[in-house]
């Protein structure tokens, strides 16, 4: 796919997703807090952060399979085999939470490295879980056969148009809440919040997708002008384990000059813990990325510069915050 490539969907289809959801997702508040609280030097003015770890299933990804699946049930098309996922834990934990509300068996497919208190979750919300390969890719794949087989519903955890639009009603919340933003920084796996949230803000505020230096999905397509494999690992690689960016995310990337910057573990670790310590937030690393870019200086605001920050999970084990 090269850089003409066209949108699959626009904001008028954020604007449907947010009325389709309405009632089934939570709206995440946003808290001011000052910029040196979160490592930000010489800056003087505060950074907002959208709490959408509070989502349920505790991450942003509710709003795409919300979409996903009420718009198959409003067209007609939800079989009775269910939903199908494949994820690192955050896609599957929200098609398991719908499943559940809607009242509609879930089948979710994870890697063997899927942390243990996601899988523990999945389990929980009544989800078959099957374990298949050691990243994502691989679990898509079995994930992607069993649909085939059973005639289920395929939940992508990304790169679908209902899931991308679902996302992108976080964008909508967060221009209510802060109407002059002017750049919004956010974590990227495989591209879905990303797409969403730039389509929605397309034209009103920038965003800045914040990657791991070892899974630069979006970075890489970027350099090159399509999208591209890259090697998985490092300390995000639950959540943001995608061996490629989206093709609907390259895309909107493209469409809406999303600009990519690139952390170290290092990095996110001590965002996380920063978080915690200095504001008891509770997040996964893959979120704390978008937190590293400012507090390393991947990313610096510039005078008066309106900047929001986007905490998109928190499904992670709190045992090693102190």
């Amino acid at each position: 796919m090269s850089g003409r490539a066209q949108v699959s969907f626009g904001r008028r289809d954020v604007l449907a997703a947010a009325e389709r959801i309405h009632g089934h997702v939570r709206r995440t508040p946003v808290a001011q807090v000052a910029g040196s609280v979160l490592g930000v030097r010489g800056s003087a003015e505060p950074v907002w952060l959208k709490l959408e770890m509070l989502q349920h299933s505790g991450s942003f990804k509710a709003r795409g399979a919300f979409n996903r699946v009420l718009a198959a049930r409003h067209a007609g098309q939800l079989p009775t085999a269910g939903v199908i996922a494949a994820s690192g834990g955050n896609a599957g934990l929200a098609v398991a939470h719908v499943a559940r509300q809607l009242g509609v068996p879930a089948e979710i497919h994870v890697p063997i490295t899927a942390p243990a208190v996601k899988v523990a979750r999945l389990a929980a919300l009544g989800a078959v879980v099957v374990q298949q390969g050691t990243e994502y890719a691989q679990a898509y794949e079995s994930a992607l056969a069993a649909a085939e087989e059973s005639g289920a519903l395929f939940c992508h955890a990304y790169d679908q148009p209902e899931i991308c639009a679902g996302q992108g009603t976080l964008g909508l919340e967060l221009l209510e809440q802060l109407p002059d933003v002017d750049t919004v920084l956010l974590a990227v796996g495989g591209g879905g919040l990303m797409a969403g949230v730039a389509t929605a803000l397309r034209s009103r505020a920038r965003v800045i997708g914040v990657e791991p230096e070892a899974i630069p999905t979006l970075n890489a397509a970027l350099m090159v002008g399509c999208v591209v494999d890259v090697d998985v690992s490092g300390i995000a690689a639950d959540s943001l384990g995608a061996r490629r960016l989206g093709d609907i995310a390259f895309a909107a990337a493209v469409d809406c000059e999303v600009r990519s910057v690139l952390v170290s573990d290092q990095a996110i670790v001590e965002a996380r813990q920063r978080l915690w310590r200095e504001l008891r937030l509770v997040v996964e690393h893959g979120c704390a990325a978008a937190v590293a870019a400012l507090a390393t200086g991947a990313y610096r605001p510039g005078p008066a510069e309106r900047v929001g920050v986007v905490l998109c999970g928190a499904n992670t084990d709190p045992a090693d915050l102190g």
